[in-house]
């Protein structure tokens, strides 16, 4: 069609087999669509179109895409607010007419329906970061790295160490809201023998989240990125275990192994668990 929408936070446009939704920029637009930029989502990727009211003089018109089709969604497993739903174009009421009839257009393309064997809709890019409560985490497109705060991380944590997961151990992500109580990040290891702990604070696989930690414009396009490459296979990982580790901060490294030794002291670790771990962090040098 080629034609542009335009409605509050964000622009339609409309093409042969895609439809391209640019977020705008400003202090009132979610920030989850600030961080999106733009999206292309592929026709074959939608399976309806919906034009409902909407609140104080709008009206909505929504794409539903396929379950499966976009990584975004499939992360967020149904937990995003209204208001952050990036499938979504809110209007003035006054251009119902006009919405109504791209929602007739757009929905005599559409030839798709049901899961989606494979995402269709591009994932957010790598390398990503964010910080969460207990840790930095970090993906660079082939391996997941989360490197604990001593601040917040649990003795279980540092007893384990900072963590690094290659692509192609994972089976999928994990991701709760950090709207919602106990939010957090868990990789899902695909090693069957690899037992996880229930709760995320004690599963060296998972990050949590806490007030200003953690926030849903980063950590969910994050755990989207890891989910699309874990979807996508372990070719792009198999090369990421030839790539040495980048070396440590030597004030970093003190800094941890000083920690260990409060962990010691308070009777968290044992004389043995204290040894190796600092022997671990020597070894960075």
């Amino acid at each position: 069609m080629g034609d542009v929408l335009a409605g509050f936070h964000a622009a339609w446009e409309f093409e042969s087999d895609s439809v391209l939704i640019r977020y705008e920029r400003g202090i009132r637009t979610p920030k989850l669509f600030q961080a999106l930029g733009e999206r292309r989502v592929p026709l074959t990727a939608i399976e309806a179109v919906t034009l409902t009211p909407g609140k104080r003089g709008t009206v909505v018109l929504r794409a539903e895409p396929r379950p499966g089709a976009d990584p975004l969604m499939e992360a967020a497993d149904g937990q995003l607010k209204e208001g952050s739903d990036p499938y979504r174009l809110v209007l003035p009421a006054e251009r119902a007419t006009l919405a109504e009839y791209y929602a007739d257009e757009l929905r005599a393309l559409l030839t798709e329906s049901g899961p989606a064997e494979r995402h269709l809709v591009p994932a957010p890019e790598a390398p990503r970061q964010f910080k969460a409560y207990d840790a930095k985490a970090s993906f660079d497109g082939r391996t997941v790295a989360f490197r604990w705060f001593w601040t917040g991380a649990s003795s279980a944590k540092w007893k384990a160490g900072d963590q690094s997961f290659p692509v192609g151990g994972l089976a999928g992500v994990e991701w709760r809201s950090p709207e919602v109580f106990e939010g957090h990040l868990r990789l899902l290891l695909r090693d069957p023998a690899e037992q996880q702990a229930a709760q995320a604070d004690q599963d060296p696989a998972a990050v949590v989240f806490g007030l200003g930690y953690g926030p849903v414009h980063e950590s969910l396009p994050f755990a989207a990125a890891v989910l699309a490459a874990v979807r996508a296979g372990g070719t792009a990982a198999a090369a990421a275990l030839t790539v040495p580790a980048p070396r440590r901060d030597p004030a970093d490294i003190a800094e941890r192994i000083r920690h260990l030794g409060e962990l010691h002291r308070a009777g968290l670790l044992t004389d043995e668990e204290f040894s190796v771990k600092k022997a671990e962090l020597l070894a960075e040098f």
